[in-house]
């Protein structure tokens, strides 16, 4: 196995009163292979995007509807304020990775499962009944990356018992991590040369508890200590697996939910010939 340590400086907020994503800075110490080695690489942003710092996101209602008698239908309406779903970011156009050509939208992260993406702020998904659901949901650029300051994102914990009234649960004030990029296939070098590498971070800003987030990339490591977005550079093409563990400073995996989590995207130059 390949470990490389990436240090990266700066303290950041989102969650727990650390500063936008935006404030992306130079690691002091990187340890990082060369455009010649073509080994998998992490690199910080080159310019910080746009803040959108005044852009909140809040949940208006959230009602469920019982489907039989093992499951329901729940629809969440989301409040946006200073910022507009469906808009290009400004510097997408010169970010260098992958866009959404639908522009700017909210992350829907159910179980720290694959995000589904939301144009409109109505989302609505069935779940079993009795069983403890989590919802993540944050404000995304057009290009995936977060919007990392705390009115931006919102976290649910119920569960929607057999008489189909929702019950809130409470919510653990243990760190955790939530996945976002990469995601899905990619194909393209347009795609594939910059891959966004994003999470979103809860109960934990890193540095004042002295936690890592340890990224292991297919056989290559890399630590962060530090919460903001990062390019995948020199990714090979085929399966990529990704997984994310927020670990103590003796490499441990914390215990608790929403610790590590894995995800597995493709890579492509060209589309398969049918």
């Amino acid at each position: 196995m390949n470990s490389k340590l990436l240090v990266v400086g700066g303290l950041l907020s989102g969650l727990v009163a650390f500063n936008s994503c935006n404030d992306t800075q130079t690691p002091d110490n990187t340890v990082a292979t060369t455009p010649d080695s073509k080994e998998i690489s992490l690199s910080p942003f080159d310019n910080p995007s746009p803040a959108f710092d005044n852009a909140s996101l809040s949940i208006a209602d959230i009602k469920a509807e019982l489907q039989g008698t093992d499951s329901a239908k729940i629809t969440i309406d989301y409040k946006v304020d200073n910022y507009e779903l469906k808009s290009q970011t400004p510097d997408a156009a010169t970010k260098g990775c992958n866009n959404s050509k639908d522009g700017q939208h909210i992350h829907f992260i159910l179980n720290n499962g694959p995000y589904t993406a939301l144009y409109e702020p109505t989302h609505t998904f069935t779940i079993p009944l009795d069983q403890p659901q989590y919802v993540m949901s944050f404000l995304s650029r057009s290009y995936h990356e977060s919007l990392k300051h705390k009115p931006a994102a919102q976290l649910l914990h119920f569960k929607v018992g057999k008489s189909g009234k929702i019950e809130n649960l409470e919510i653990p004030q243990t760190p955790m991590i939530f996945y976002s990029r990469p995601k899905g296939d990619y194909v393209g070098k347009e795609n594939t040369d910059n891959l966004l590498l994003d999470f979103y971070l809860w109960n934990t800003n890193l540095t004042n508890q002295n936690l890592k987030v340890k990224v292991q990339i297919n056989q290559q490591e890399f630590n962060l200590d530090s919460w903001q977005p990062m390019f995948i550079k020199y990714a090979p093409m085929g399966e990529l697996k990704v997984t994310l563990s927020l670990v103590d400073t003796a490499g441990n995996v914390l215990s608790g939910d929403n610790t590590s989590v894995s995800r597995s995207s493709r890579l492509a130059l060209q589309e398969p010939i049918k």
